[in-house]
């Protein structure tokens, strides 16, 4: 990628996509195509629902809610990450709020219902007068997890064909090259969006960093875009400059952090952004879809390779302030508007240009994969969409 991006700096050129595409803006509004969504592509995909650094020690869990499904994740004993859906096999009452914390066992708050770090049901309040059950049949309901580069993927459908690690195209091998298994959170928040596809389209979009960010952070940034496809996985990145300086040693001596900038998205809800703020850190930016398909929830993590100092700590939270205001206030209010004019059906089609063959290849991705019944998705990735 590197060397790839270094030929466009030289040549003052980009690589564009062939034409410029056209998606329906019902894609974005219409509420039944927004449950197909849900049901195939959300709840059939492998999902990143926490960071390692998140639950870095036996007993750490994390409880979160995903397309509708609540789900908890705990690390066990023997280091393992396990998850399951975060409900007791008893009445259905959800084992622990959402958030992290730490715990060996899970007691259900309505009727004490205990289950270890592995979901099985070790106890049931009163049990001489509730009645004779199987206990090894009334464990929690497991979900397939895999833990991948400082990253935790789990599948919300148990009967989901699809394999983990055929779905992320080698692409993890990428992530890995950043360390995240051993960095650290330095903050957290939840910000409330518009439809997702909008807000994915922004993960990709460098187009309209210099516009839409010009009084905040976005003057500094051309508006210029590579994208590196792996499956339906993208890095977004701009002709850099500063890789001249590496291209003048051997590449054995090139220093990997100088690689890895640029956006990574995660399809179909994650972006990972690199800041330098109180030492090297990222933006781990978790989209969710909401109820309906004007809503959206956007998890947001910043890490950090090294644990911060005071004066560290204080950068990184002045950055991570700044970019929840750039995000809430500059492009979810713009795609909260733009969503809205959507609706009215004035405009049949929105347009995606040869300069931004990253929203083109995601919309393809979007629409092939709900074409896709179960059989047919089990074999789906890797792969490209034309």
């Amino acid at each position: 990628m590197a060397r790839h991006n270094l030929a466009h700096v030289k040549a003052g050129t980009l690589a564009l996509a062939p034409e410029v595409a056209r998606v329906p803006a019902a894609h974005y509004v219409d509420p039944a195509r927004f449950q197909r969504e849900l049901e195939r592509i959300w709840r059939r995909l492998p999902l990143m629902l926490a960071c390692s650094a998140e639950l870095p020690r036996p007993g750490d869990y994390k409880a979160i809610t995903a397309a509708g499904v609540p789900v908890l994740i705990a690390r066990g004993g023997d280091g393992a990450l396990r998850a399951f859906v975060n409900m007791c096999s008893h009445r259905g009452a959800q084992l622990v709020l959402e958030g992290t914390g730490h715990a060996k066992r899970f007691s259900c708050p309505y009727h004490a219902w205990t289950y270890d770090e592995r979901g099985a049901l070790v106890g049931i309040s009163s049990a001489a007068e509730f009645g004779e059950i199987d206990e090894t049949c009334h464990g929690l309901t497991p979900l397939r997890l895999a833990e991948r580069a400082g990253l935790v993927f789990v599948l919300l459908d148990p009967a989901s064909p699809l394999d983990i690690d055929a779905f992320l195209c080698g692409y993890d091998a990428l992530l890995a090259e950043f360390g995240f298994e051993s960095w650290h959170v330095a903050g957290r928040r939840e910000l409330a969006g518009p439809n997702w596809k909008i807000a994915y389209d922004g993960y990709l979009d460098l187009y309209h960093l210099p516009i839409l960010h010009k009084n905040t952070f976005g003057s500094s940034f051309p508006n210029r875009a590579l994208y590196y496809a792996f499956g339906p996985h993208q890095r977004v990145d701009s002709p850099n400059p500063l890789l001249l300086k590496l291209a003048e040693r051997p590449e054995p001596e090139w220093d990997v952090r100088y690689l890895l900038g640029g956006v990574w998205t995660v399809f179909p809800h994650v972006s990972i952004a690199s800041f330098d703020a109180g030492g090297r850190g990222v933006l781990v930016s978790q989209l969710f879809p909401g109820p309906g398909p004007l809503e959206s929830t956007t998890v947001q993590t910043y890490l950090t390779e090294k644990a911060p100092n005071d004066a560290e700590r204080a950068a990184i939270e002045k950055t991570f302030e700044l970019l929840g205001y750039v995000v809430r206030e500059e492009d979810y209010a713009t795609g909260l508007r733009q969503q809205r004019a959507l609706a009215t059906g004035a405009k049949s089609f929105v347009l995606f240009g040869r300069n931004e063959g990253g929203g083109q290849r995601f919309h393809r991705w979007v629409d092939h994969l709900l074409c896709l019944d179960d059989a047919a998705l089990a074999s789906a990735f890797p792969g490209e969409i034309a």
